[in-house]
């Protein structure tokens, strides 16, 4: 995959964009990210309940106990959602909630909370998008060996049908698993997530068994009646700094093996790329992939989730060690940000999104996207006037809607966006330092405020597109 490097500046808003008629608006948060009530009606301990309590794993000590307390707050918070006109709310599912120790018995007011959850969304005209897997594993299979090991893939297709079992009659669209790039390389490769490992073993047989999860739980999905079956991925735009240089080539196809294609061709394909079985095997034997564990992940789905937030551009640097996150990536250099960038200092391109789309819709035809995520972090609290004045947020917003329109246009079978996030939240490593939200959440008082930004999408929404500039909101 290699391009020509374009500039990372965000394009202005030239004219007014129209999206096709039954595009979908939504909104994302995860469960350990808002819901607190960590230790409420029986829920278990999961990974990030240990990791982020372990000193210097995450940011001045934060943990999601509290979080935005949405476990109790869930029925003015899907208020909101109605007031901003959301189609559809994607939320994950805390699988220690519904089985404490990742197998065994079920924990029903975890179900109930959930079922709650999706009445009260459907009430409100909203159609509720489960993501069953959002990086809370449970504790107790972590012990075990977490992904690395072959029974939570198989505990995950069990606890898959536990929840389509309550929730199956009023839950149309179900993801399986939420970015296993970040669950595989960042919880077992450089540590920075939990359960904070540094295996590059662990981390190929952590992704090789998030799959086989994936498809286990699709399957089971399917056999009770599931209308569509997802997974969310987030998919690098990797380009090279230098198309015409053979050896920046080679980078890219090196980092995009490891951040797409290891994902990408056993979900669609039904195999491994060959040049990653043998990138995998200078760590590990394999022997983790068993007869007809690829014809289970290769199991079919009715969408495919995209997350992007940035694109990467890498190049040949002899002497380079392997970034932590990337095991075998030795050699290789990614290139500092050279314009704009979020409060995560992640760039700023709306083009890279455009070009991805259209990367996945050339070499997997016939696959039918989503948005799962999309945004940015930037820190703009309530001003002397009460408000929340996120402008550079609505840029960012805005030239990446433009990016979808884009991609519609090219050919991009794309059904929807959702936004990152619904509101300010625990932002994993980083605490509650980074605001991803378009509502502004005060922790001390768990108060919620309209960004400009939530404004702005209730328009974009109402309008099924993005105003001319001037054009009035009435």
């Amino acid at each position: 995959m290699t391009a020509t490097v374009t500039s990372t500046s965000a394009q202005p808003a030239l004219a007014g964009i129209t999206f096709p008629d039954g595009f979908v608006w939504g909104a994302a948060t995860a469960s350990y990210q808002i819901e607190g009530a960590a230790r409420e009606d029986g829920r278990g301990e999961s990974i990030w309940d240990t990791f982020s309590r372990e000193p210097g794993r995450v940011y001045r000590g934060h943990t999601g106990d509290v979080a935005c307390d949405h476990y109790h707050r869930y029925v003015d918070d899907v208020a909101l959602m109605a007031d901003l006109g959301l189609a559809s709310y994607r939320f994950s599912i805390a699988w220690p909630r519904i089985q404490p120790d990742g197998t065994g018995p079920v924990n029903v007011k975890g179900l109930d909370f959930y079922d709650r959850l999706t009445d009260e969304l459907l009430g409100k005209g909203i159609d509720p998008v489960v993501t069953l897997y959002h990086w809370d594993l449970p504790q107790t299979l972590e012990d075990l060996g977490g992904w690395a090991n072959r029974l939570t893939a198989e505990a995950f297709g069990e606890y898959a049908q536990i929840v389509y079992g309550r929730l199956g009659d009023r839950v149309g669209t179900w993801t399986t698993l939420n970015e296993p790039w970040c669950s595989a390389y960042l919880g077992y490769s450089s540590g920075r997530h939990a359960p904070g490992k540094q295996d590059p073993a662990a981390t190929f047989a952590a992704v090789h068994h998030l799959l086989l999860g994936h498809g286990l739980a699709a399957r089971a999905l399917r056999s009770a009646g599931a209308r569509s079956v997802s997974i969310t991925l987030n998919p690098s735009a990797v380009f090279p700094v230098d198309p015409d240089n053979a050896a920046d080539r080679e980078a890219v196809r090196i980092i995009d093996g490891l951040s797409n294609r290891v994902f990408f061709d056993p979900l669609l394909k039904g195999q491994y790329p060959a040049d990653m079985l043998a990138h995998m095997a200078r760590f590990t034997d394999l022997s983790y992939i068993q007869d007809g564990d690829l014809a289970t992940i290769n199991a079919p789905i009715d969408v495919l989730g995209v997350n992007f937030y940035m694109p990467s551009y890498v190049s040949a640097k002899p002497g380079e060690p392997a970034a932590p996150d990337q095991p075998g990536s030795e050699g290789i250099a990614f290139r500092a940000p050279n314009g704009p960038v979020t409060d995560m200092n992640w760039p700023i391109e709306p083009s890279g999104l455009t070009r991805l789309l259209k990367r996945i819709h050339d070499d997997y035809p016939g696959t039918p996207m989503l948005i799962t995520e999309n945004g940015a972090a930037y820190p703009e609290g309530p001003g002397a006037d009460g408000e929340v004045h996120d402008t550079r947020r609505i840029e960012y917003l805005d030239g990446h809607l433009r990016a979808c329109h884009d991609a519609l246009a090219a050919g991009v079978d794309l059904r929807g966006y959702f936004v990152w996030s619904l509101m300010d939240n625990f932002e994993w490593a980083e605490g509650y330092a980074k605001r991803f939200g378009i509502v502004h959440v005060d922790y001390a008082t768990q108060e919620r405020r309209l960004k400009d930004s939530a404004k702005w999408y209730r328009e974009v929404i109402r309008r099924n597109g993005i105003a001319e500039p001037g054009e009035s909101e009435g």
